[in-house]
């Protein structure tokens, strides 16, 4: 296992639509009226259903669950009849309680809370996850034996009034309720204010760049090529500048433990590659003991020679300190996992007692 800083590059990332491009940038108005994700009204009734699919209720919680189910039936016959698969809402708190920020109201369960105890209380038999919600330890009787392929990791910058991040001017207001994102916002762009309280699903965000309550927002592209809502591009910010958030881009899929044929389900839908590297990036994460209340963020990706180039950051909360590492080595479990826990063990140890109290 090799350490590293700044080295390395890793195979291109997935092919996203270009961002909007103007001559003369002026103010565009973001779309968000448009239903980027129909969801479905249940007429099976009289149906037999083979398997239940808990999900949250956003729209992009939707396009996930209906990404999976997609899956399932390409790879099951026996589900492809109608009414084999049945997609069940369930509202977690993090949905109920939009008024505060995330690391006031508990941090990452709070996304996966209620789909727990929804598949303990046999009311669904799967969970579909964006894996960076989900914490590091999972409930007993609960496992997560599948990621699917993983999406475009980067983060998009949205504005209805620049180009980029730094043709942004001196006092404008970029909306974001991640600590990551803010963190590493402000240590670049010390010039520039960040309202921390933007909470909300895709389309609401938007809403609140188009009425003025910001001049810019960062928001996923994965969550964006998932909603078909890739023409918001303003532009793609380089993992370089905006190092992604642990899992980002990941849907994890969970069942039962004594659930032996949802695992085989699951199992037939796994994408190796991307379950070892979002392995990798949870084991930096929970080696820091990382939530929603502290700036991290770490990613995992085969290089040019197959090896797993792994890079984490941690950061205070203003910005002004930003503590960064890499390492290189076998793109295999148990040495990515390794490899996640030293570089998370070299980055508590530089930044001491106290760097990520509250500033």
């Amino acid at each position: 296992m090799e350490a590293l800083m700044g080295t390395g590059l890793c195979l291109p990332l997935m092919k996203t639509p270009a961002p909007r491009r103007h001559l003369f940038f002026r103010r565009q108005r973001i779309m968000v009226t448009r239903a980027s994700i129909a969801v479905e009204q249940e007429t099976t009734e009289n149906k037999v259903t083979l398997l239940r699919i808990g999900t949250r209720g956003s729209p992009l919680a939707l396009a996930q669950a209906h990404e999976t189910r997609d899956k399932l039936i390409a790879s099951h016959k026996e589900l492809a009849d109608e009414g084999a698969i049945k997609i069940v809402i369930i509202k977690t708190t993090g949905d109920k309680i939009l008024s505060q920020p995330l690391a006031d109201i508990g941090g990452k369960g709070l996304f996966t809370k209620e789909l727990d105890e929804a598949l303990l209380n046999d009311e669904i038999d799967i969970a579909v996850h964006s894996m960076k919600d989900v914490p590091t330890y999972l409930p007993d009787k609960i496992i997560l034996p599948c990621n699917l392929e993983r999406e475009d990791v980067r983060d998009a910058f949205i504005s209805t009034t620049a180009a980029s991040l730094a043709d942004l001017p001196a006092g404008s207001v970029v909306g974001t309720a991640s600590l990551r994102r803010k963190s590493q916002l402000l240590h670049r762009y010390p010039s520039l204010e960040v309202l921390d309280n933007f909470r909300g699903n895709v389309q609401t965000r938007l809403r609140k760049l188009n009425e003025g309550l910001v001049q810019a927002t960062l928001l996923a592209v994965a969550g964006l090529k998932r909603l078909r809502m890739t023409e918001n591009l303003t532009s793609i910010l380089s993992i370089d500048v905006m190092l992604p958030a642990v899992a980002q881009g990941a849907i994890g899929i969970a069942c039962r433990t004594d659930d032996d044929k949802m695992a085989s389900y699951l199992g037939s839908l796994n994408h190796e590659e991307t379950r070892l590297a979002v392995a990798c990036e949870r084991a930096f994460l929970e080696t820091l003991d990382g939530s929603c209340r502290t700036p991290i963020a770490g990613y995992a990706c085969r290089d040019e020679n197959g090896e797993c180039l792994f890079r984490g950051l941690v950061a205070s909360t203003d910005g002004k300190q930003v503590l960064e590492t890499s390492r290189r080595g076998p793109y295999s479990l148990d040495d990515m996992i390794l490899m996640g826990k030293d570089a998370g063990k070299e980055l508590l140890s530089r930044a001491g007692p106290g760097f990520f109290d509250p500033r």
